[in-house]
């Protein structure tokens, strides 16, 4: 199969992803030459621009649009879901907030791809992102679909596909269900089981609450959590922002901004609260094949333990690039790893939120600008 070029390649089309499409888009940049349309998908003919600053591709592994929330489990509803920015360029539609977040944001989603005509093919994973030989050379992106050359790669594929499930003695012996908070789907699956909740972020809360609902429950976190009556506000949310900032400038693994800023009283959570679900204990010590071994010496009776334990950034295609510090984690200059220029990382650390992926879509893409010249 020949290589295939582009200017620039994007991996992965969630919110950071599609941001840096857009910007690419804005800023003149063409499809790439031989773009293959998903199906469903004919872009309409255009003149390229004859001072169109190169060219890019948008490369992602799901089968259809919506990035990792057409996975998302069907009762986060957009009543209750955190707030989601909106893609750059196109606001989102006035939303019903009972419909599904999957349903309503894949819709959003397809419509944006559409609408801006961005060039993305899929399902086409990357499994490996290289340098030539030559070091001045053009970056090797060999995916699923063949490998593409070029000379810069923004990095845009998230979390959800690398779940985080810690280790814990006898975990193996356990002889319940154990999962994580990416296989859940609905609570009416554990009706007449206890459930254990491990993690202490906004989705363990959220799950308490609705498991909670249909059996028993408990609550198991490494640390006391922090709640807070309010939004935070500007100031906050910066200095949140900064601490995560500052880890990823030292070359250490990036925490959650939601780790940084707590967890927010909402109706429903006081209401479960009120019911004694959110009494929180501090982690087991052990599992043992029936339950947990609780930090006191005593034992929970356990038919389920359900993980919301986080995610980590999926990275491991560009492992060939050796781009880790001794501390574990990627040091950061902005966007732009700070030992490849040529590669950019958005919605990683400081910038996995929503509104944080799309200003680093558009920081990524004007340094790309001046990286090409």
């Amino acid at each position: 199969m020949p290589v295939r070029s582009a200017d620039v390649v994007v991996i992965g089309a969630g919110q950071a992803g599609l941001s840096a499409a857009y910007h690419l888009r804005r800023r003149g940049f063409r499809p790439a030459d031989g773009f293959r349309p998903s199906d469903g998908f004919t872009p309409a003919d255009a003149a390229v621009p004859a001072d169109a600053p190169g060219s890019y591709i948008v490369l992602d592994a799901e089968t259809g649009p919506g990035g990792a929330w057409q996975h998302r489990w069907q009762s986060l509803r957009m009543g209750t879901v955190n707030g989601i920015n909106d893609l750059p360029g196109i606001p989102q539609a006035e939303a019903d907030p009972n419909e599904p977040s999957s349903e309503f944001l894949t819709r959003y989603f397809g419509d944006y791809e559409q609408q801006l005509e961005l060039a993305i093919e899929r399902p086409v994973k990357v499994s490996a992102v290289r340098r030539d030989d030559d070091l001045d050379g053009p970056l090797r992106v060999e995916t699923s679909g063949g490998t593409w050359s070029t000379r810069a790669v923004i990095n845009a594929t998230g979390t959800w596909t690398k779940p985080f499930w810690p280790i814990y003695p006898g975990q193996f012996a356990f002889t319940g269900r154990q999962l994580h908070v990416a296989d859940y789907v609905s609570a009416n699956e554990f009706v007449g089981q206890h459930v254990l909740v491990v993690g202490g972020g906004i989705s363990a809360v959220q799950l308490l609450d609705e498991i909670s609902q249909v059996t028993t429950t408990g609550w198991f976190t490494r640390r006391k959590p922090e709640w807070r009556d309010s939004e935070f506000d500007k100031q906050a949310g910066h200095d949140a922002v900064a601490l995560v900032e500052e880890r990823v400038r030292q070359g250490l693994p990036p925490q959650s901004v939601v780790s940084v800023t707590g967890l927010l009283w909402t109706p429903a959570l006081r209401a479960a609260a009120a019911r004694g679900v959110l009494q929180r204990h501090p982690m087991f010590t052990a599992i043992e094949p029936d339950g947990v071994r609780m930090s006191d010496g005593g034992f929970q009776p356990a038919d389920v333990i359900l993980w919301a334990t986080g995610f980590r950034a999926a990275l491991d295609h560009l492992a060939p690039l050796h781009l880790r510090a001794p501390g574990g984690g990627i040091v950061m200059d902005g966007t732009r790893v700070a030992a490849e220029p040529r590669v950019h990382l958005i919605g990683y650390g400081p910038s996995s939120s929503t509104i944080g992926a799309n200003r680093a879509g558009r920081a990524a893409v004007t340094e790309i600008i001046r990286l090409l010249g």
